[in-house]
């Protein structure tokens, strides 16, 4: 059996056993994409929605759900993170906004799940803030986009540099 595997001998889910790693520094980042129609992409950038700032809200619960992804995942690691952030582009050509969240740590273990997780829960937010405009919004394009650090050193999602390429709305970046 796989020294890093999530089961034991008798087939039974346990948590990997990272003890006898060495700590090294570790970083991911993880992007998704909510498309979020012409009404609400318009409320948001004039910060009109009833319920508050989307953007800020989203990043302060994105950053939170990175926190709580060990509560979240079965058999994910208890993690200290040493930084979280959260970053939006605003896209008018499909009215869409793309979310980028950021972790490094020290450890024995990534942070590619915490990367993912403060994504999911930032485009929920989003979600959740205008869906009293528009219920239609999607969610998509969710995927690590590289991450370093560890035993199995370094990954670039193959189409990560497609962002560089789009049509971006200034007014979304903070």
């Amino acid at each position: 059996m796989n020294d890093f595997s999530h089961f034991d001998g008798d087939g039974n889910a346990v948590m990997v056993d990272v003890s006898g790693k060495d700590n090294t520094r570790r970083e991911a980042a993880a992007q998704g994409r909510i498309y979020v129609g012409r009404e609400v992409y318009e409320k948001i950038k004039e910060q009109k929605i009833e319920k508050g700032d989307v953007l800020s809200v989203a990043r302060i619960a994105g950053i939170m759900g990175a926190k709580q992804t060990s509560s979240l995942i079965p058999l994910c690691h208890v993690l200290l993170i040493h930084k979280c952030s959260i970053d939006f582009t605003m896209r008018k050509e499909d009215h869409s906004i793309k979310a980028v969240c950021t972790v490094k740590t020290t450890g024995k273990t990534g942070v590619e799940m915490e990367a993912l997780t403060g994504v999911q829960i930032a485009l929920l937010t989003i979600y959740d803030m205008c869906k009293a405009v528009n219920k239609s919004m999607s969610m998509g394009d969710i995927h690590l986009l590289e991450k370093s650090g560890g035993k199995s050193g370094s990954f670039c999602y193959e189409d990560h540099k497609i962002s560089n390429d789009e049509t971006e709305d200034d007014s979304g970046k903070d």
